[in-house]
């Protein structure tokens, strides 16, 4: 049988190409990308940040801001949840002009072991979503850009944040993680779970930028029920953990 998501085209230019359609900006080099809005929030009004542009999408205006860090421009956004926005809007700040970037946000844990704040650094991802089969031929697994992962090691290791270096999960279907998904996922290596990574990386991949991406351990759905673990209240992880991405990105 076929099926559409299998049907791979390479080739580069779409009809509607990010770069022809968007004007180039004056756009910083670096960008974090952050899954946590109160920390955004957080930043632009302490940090008097700049707003670049707005990317206006039918769920909403999705600002992309600035600010000055370490004497460096850096840029920030918040890619929205989902693997399709997230690469959509992945894609438009591509084409504004940034080239570098960090990704980082929360997951899932498929081990126990791995404790809430707990830091990861993607190693790659299995490609149980949709996004990454419309950037890179079908295959099972996408690695990670090895100067993202070498970059974000050596920014935790520099400041004695313990991490573990692994594989992640991507699914589009938060509500069927069975029991059976989650016993064979672990099996073939997966440590955490979330939605964007595998198709952020393959965006990165295709078009040709450095990133990289961590994760802090969330809820728990290692054992026989979910357990949410109050993860989101976080506030000192999540801010700590926007900051030392910004810091490994200016270090690409």
């Amino acid at each position: 049988m076929n099926y559409p998501i299998l049907e791979f085209d390479p080739t580069r230019e779409a009809l509607i190409e990010p770069s022809k359609v968007l004007k180039p900006m004056d756009f910083p080099e670096y960008c974090v990308i952050c899954f946590f809005n109160e920390v955004l929030e957080k930043v632009v009004k302490e940090h008097h940040a700049k707003t670049l542009v707005d990317i206006n999408w039918e769920s909403g205006p999705h600002k992309v801001y600035e600010i000055e860090h370490q004497g460096k421009r850096l840029a920030f956004f918040h890619p929205g949840v989902g693997a399709p926005l997230a690469a959509g809007l992945l894609e438009e700040v591509i084409a504004f002009g940034s080239r570098k970037f960090i990704a980082c946000g929360g997951c899932g844990v498929l081990e126990k072991d791995i404790a809430v704040g707990h830091l990861i650094v993607v190693s790659g991802a299995v490609r149980d979503e949709g996004v990454s089969y419309h950037y890179l031929a079908p295959g099972r697994e996408v690695s990670a850009q090895p100067e993202g992962m070498l970059v974000l090691e050596n920014t935790l290791s520099a400041r004695g944040v313990p991490y573990i270096l692994g594989k992640t999960w991507t699914t589009d279907a938060v509500y069927r993680e069975t029991p059976n998904k989650i016993a064979a996922r672990k099996n073939e290596g997966c440590v955490v779970v979330e939605m964007e990574a595998a198709s952020l990386i393959a965006v990165a991949r295709f078009r040709d930028v450095a990133f990289g991406q961590v994760l802090y351990g969330g809820d728990d759905l290692s054992g026989a029920e979910w357990d949410h673990r109050d993860w989101q209240s976080r506030t000192s992880i999540r801010e700590n953990l926007f900051w030392l991405s910004a810091d490994a990105c200016l270090g690409m």
